[in-house]
């Protein structure tokens, strides 16, 4: 156990924090939102979450299978671990 760091003694903000990905892979292969709501069948309001980063406590995970599964990628190319919380920017 003592290869692991405890985050029970650590402020919130010392653990980093998962960035969403999703506005640089639709940007990228140029879908818009509705479009991607279309091709999931999951409602705009969370597709647009998603996208705008905002107000995502936990992730659903059906509708990040339903991403790569239209996408045919990977998990990381929607979710990455920032361990330097001091970098956060402010949409995320």
């Amino acid at each position: 156990m003592d290869d692991y760091k405890s985050i029970v003694s650590y402020q919130t903000q010392d653990h980093g924090y998962i960035r969403i990905k999703l506005r640089q892979l639709l940007d990228e292969r140029q879908v818009t939102r509705n479009k991607l709501r279309t091709l999931t069948g999951v409602k705009y309001d969370v597709t647009n979450r998603y996208y705008q980063a905002e107000r995502v406590q936990m992730v659903d995970l059906d509708f990040l299978a339903k991403v790569c599964c239209v996408f045919g990628c990977e998990i990381s190319d929607l979710l990455e671990y920032c361990p330097q919380p001091e970098t956060r920017p402010e949409n995320e």
